[in-house]
């Protein structure tokens, strides 16, 4: 199977380019910053730590799809549909386990998240970050995907230049990496679990 090779970004907005697949850069960002959602999440402690480098994790607790949808306004523009995508993976979920099963609990477990946008779309990675209120996030990565639609209207009121919707798909991985284990962002090794083996 081809892997997407994922490239460094400078900027926290991404632009979507010719290249198959990219990984996003936090910008100025550390990794010990944490985007909060709202200021109660900001005084509660809550938000994902950035990590500027990582690799995908190679023990996967929990894998969940999400898609999101923006009708109006900037249509090269798809932070709100991505946002929307990440929250609809996460939203509807209970993941209690983490705590006995990954090391170090919710605040330690990895984040992977990938979004398929349309072509030459923008997305701010750093608003997507801010979801998540704890664990340690890994680059975003983003690969061509998603799709741009007509919605059949026109709302100028809401900044509508034509009638094109756009729609992100988000997968959220979480998990952990062991000690010593080897692997690089993108390579996705990862115990597989098979129903023939009875699992």
């Amino acid at each position: 199977m081809k892997r997407n090779k994922l490239v460094p970004l400078q900027s926290i907005s991404y632009r979507r380019s010719n290249v198959s697949s990219s990984s996003s850069s936090w910008g100025s960002g550390s990794d010990s910053d944490r985007p909060s959602w709202s200021d109660e999440w900001k005084k509660l402690g809550l938000g994902a730590r950035l990590l500027t480098k990582g690799r995908f994790p190679s023990k996967l607790f929990f894998v969940q799809l999400g898609t999101g949808v923006d009708q109006h306004g900037d249509r090269s523009d798809a932070t709100k549909a991505a946002v929307r995508a990440v929250r609809n993976a996460i939203e509807f979920n209970s993941i209690p386990g983490v705590i006995e099963h990954i090391p170090g609990g919710r605040k330690e477990m990895l984040i992977h998240v990938k979004l398929g946008i349309p072509k030459n779309s923008v997305v701010d990675v750093l608003t997507v970050a801010k979801v998540f209120p704890y664990g340690r996030l890994l680059p975003i990565q983003i690969v061509d995907g998603g799709l741009e639609f007509s919605t059949g209207r026109i709302v100028e009121e809401l900044g509508d230049t034509d009638d094109v919707g756009v729609c992100v798909v988000a997968c959220v991985s979480i998990g952990y990496n062991e000690e010593g284990t080897d692997g690089k962002v993108g390579d996705e090794m990862h115990k597989t679990f098979n129903t023939k083996d009875g699992y």
